[in-house]
């Protein structure tokens, strides 16, 4: 049984049988009880007494109870908020109340072995402990970026175990009277033991965990509730899972009495502690903030990191929810799902999903029930870029802004093979006047220099259409140079693409591109070559406008038309302007 622990997740293990015991106990419990009531009726009926006694109130106190009955008010609002104070913040999930389970984790394979090699220790604790001599893992920590499936694994996994999920915030813990936010730290481990032992086992969650488990140096070092002292409450909570139970200590504590009276061979043998089976996971954005104790053995010894997904895991995720939201039938091709994997790199899966919620909303807006490709592509650039602005142009400005954008979208095209044309937009939004949005066709993780070059030179292309159309440049270049600028700067400063192997970003702030591209415009001999690389890329942009003048016009005039360009619809208007250009002498 334990050797699948890396396997499927573990049905009939430990917790189960555990669990089983547990509700046969409960059931004799309950029949013993109804018995001893049923057995107390039938005596009352038999002797003539009636089912329930009477119970008088003596004359003597009802001129008190109005004064009693103001006491206890009082009372009960004075005590009531101390004694509320210290209770558990969690949320209990039993694990009929969701519908998560690890099925529905997709786009991270590894973490899912990982989670389920996790769960099928937590089930077979017993058997791994008596049998093999193995330690049960008490902690695991998830650590990644906001937004990447952390809380959502951890429901999956507690459906999986069937136990009970207490999931609580670090921030709910913080209480402002003194001494309640510990004693909180200390009701919530309280209910995991007590849910563990009555349930098989028992699954605890702390969202940013950070909160109360920052390192301490040094502060409240003076208080019981400082930082230090909250650290020290959950430190002792995570070694408490051996203690035993109230029951067991009553059981002991009458062996211990009888056996101060017996001699030495032959005292009574104490209760063995039952280990309550807990697994706690906490998350975290930042783990580096934690204090160091609770990532040692014993604690949170099992950390797992759950990063952004790559292009491939993107595509399950954004097909695992496409299965969820009305969609149309464009949607339902591979292509269409690699596609939309392909637009939103470096999105979470939280992010993949409220995109295609912003699919929906844009759908229902147009009264459709369904939405299609090209509400992605515009939900991606109201999430990106925020809602469009109704400017009006004037006709000078609208056929500049087109022009600029459809130089961008022709260099692009005829450059950039490796690269997917995504939007081609002149609606202002924020403050670009309108935009060209292109990707990758595949995941890259390094970039040769040709392809540096080439985004320098789809940089350039609205300047150089500008200047070809217009005879002079406006000031819509300024942001394609600000990007042409970090982009060269990056080149010749940082990764060895220049005349000199010197890397200048090795000084202070490495690659952050403020700091490099200050320390490269400061440097005189790496200015010139980076002003030389520039103008190189204006050049090589010139001369692709000039050969594909017409492209620049067929796109130009389309935006002008329909003021917004998607996937598809770029290419076809390319596609249409080169089959002229080889009829036409």
């Amino acid at each position: 049984m334990v050797g699948a622990v890396g396997g499927s997740v573990l049905v009939n293990a430990d917790v189960a049988r555990a669990r089983s015991r547990r509700r046969d106990k409960r059931l004799l419990q309950l029949l013993v009880v109804l018995c001893v009531v049923l057995a107390w009726m039938i005596l009352r009926l038999a002797t003539g007494n009636g089912l329930f006694p009477d119970l008088p109130i003596p004359p003597s106190l009802d001129r008190w109870l109005p004064a009693l009955l103001i006491i206890v008010l009082l009372a009960a609002v004075m005590i009531g908020p101390f004694l509320g104070a210290g209770r558990s913040p969690h949320l209990l999930i039993r694990p009929g109340e969701t519908e998560v389970g690890l099925d529905d984790v997709v786009g991270i394979d590894g973490i899912k072995a990982e989670v389920i090699r996790s769960v099928n220790l937590f089930l077979a604790h017993q058997t791994f402990r008596d049998s093999m001599g193995g330690s049960a893992r008490r902690g695991v920590l998830f650590e990644g970026p906001p937004g990447t499936g952390k809380t959502f694994v951890a429901k999956a996994m507690a459906k999986e175990a069937q136990v009970p999920f207490l999931f609580v915030s670090a921030s709910a813990f913080q209480s402002m009277y003194f001494g309640q936010t510990n004693r909180k730290v200390r009701t919530f481990f309280k209910r995991l033991r007590k849910y563990a032992r009555t349930e098989g086992g028992a699954i605890g969650f702390i969202e940013e965990i950070d909160a109360i488990g920052g390192a301490r140096r040094g502060q409240g070092s003076g208080s019981s509730e400082g930082i230090t002292g909250v650290v020290n409450e959950l430190l002792v909570q995570l070694q408490s899972f051996d203690s035993p139970s109230r029951s067991e200590r009553v059981r002991n504590g009458w062996i211990d009495l009888f056996n101060r009276y017996l001699p030495e061979g032959r005292q009574l043998r104490k209760h063995a502690v039952v280990p309550a089976n807990v697994l706690v996971v906490g998350a975290t954005n930042r783990k580096d903030d934690l204090d160091p104790a609770l990532l040692r053995p014993g604690r949170f010894d099992r950390s797992i990191y759950f990063g952004l997904p790559g292009r491939a895991a993107r595509a399950d995720i954004v097909a695992y929810y496409l299965g969820k939201k009305a969609h149309s039938e464009d949607l339902d091709t591979p292509d269409a799902v690699d596609r939309v994997a392909g637009m939103t790199s470096g999105y979470s899966p939280a992010a993949l999903e409220r995109l295609l919620d912003e699919g929906l909303v844009i759908a229902l807006t147009h009264g459709r029930m369904a939405m299609t490709m090209p509400d992605l592509a515009e939900a991606k650039m109201l999430v990106e870029l925020g809602v469009s602005d109704p400017a009006v142009y004037t006709v000078e400005d609208r056929l500049r802004v087109a022009t600029h954008e459809a130089g961008h979208a022709t260099v692009a095209y005829f450059l950039g093979r490796s690269r997917q044309l995504d939007v081609l937009s002149i609606v202002k939004r924020r403050d670009s006047l309108g935009l060209l949005q292109h990707s990758d066709a595949e995941e890259r993780f390094t970039q040769r220099r040709d392809e540096m070059n080439a985004l320098l030179q789809i940089c350039m292309g609205g300047l150089v259409a500008e200047e070809r159309y217009f005879d002079e440049v406006s000031t819509g270049p300024a942001g394609d140079l600000s990007t042409a600028t970090t982009i060269g700067a990056q080149m010749i400063g940082a990764c060895g693409m220049g005349d000199s192997l010197v890397s200048i970003a090795a000084a202070g702030n490495g690659l952050l591109s403020g700091g490099l591209v200050e320390k490269v415009l400061a440097d005189k001999e790496a200015r010139a070559e980076l002003d030389t690389l520039l103008k190189s890329s204006r050049d090589a942009a010139r001369a692709i406008v000039a050969e594909h003048g017409r492209v620049v016009e067929a796109l130009r005039d389309a935006l002008l038309e329909r003021d917004e360009l998607t996937g598809s619809e770029i290419t076809d208007v390319i596609a249409e302007s080169l089959a002229e250009m080889a009829t036409t002498p």
